[in-house]
């Protein structure tokens, strides 16, 4: 199911990225050419077609985005929060102590 809402969600991604770049802002896209003639093929308002598709193909993704939200398979195994616990408690083992006593560094210059 997982898969598949993925899968759903990239095709509608390209969908809306097709659908937008068909788009031309301020309105023009593909109402331009058809601006001279409206009524061959009944074509009358493309714009309204895109833009209602567009607002179509955006909620629809959000709805499935939504639901894999949901049907995400949780991660980790059954007692993995045991082992976990356990990695965390474990002692940390001491460091050896500095030595306070450490030789000076030597001047290896000559005046």
């Amino acid at each position: 199911m997982f898969y598949f809402l993925v899968i759903v969600a990239i095709v509608i991604c390209v969908l809306l990225a097709l659908l937008i770049l068909i788009q031309e802002p301020k309105g023009g896209g593909l109402t331009s050419g058809f601006a001279g003639s409206n009524n061959i093929m009944g074509v009358q308002r493309t714009g309204d077609f895109l833009e209602k598709g567009t607002w179509v193909l955006i909620i629809s993704l959000m709805v499935v985005v939504l639901l894999i939200n949901v049907a995400v398979p949780k991660g980790g195994v059954a007692g993995s929060g045991e082992d976990l616990q356990n990695q965390i408690n474990k002692p940390v083992p001491s460091a050896a102590p500095i030595s306070p006593a450490l030789p000076k560094a030597t001047d290896t210059t000559k005046k």
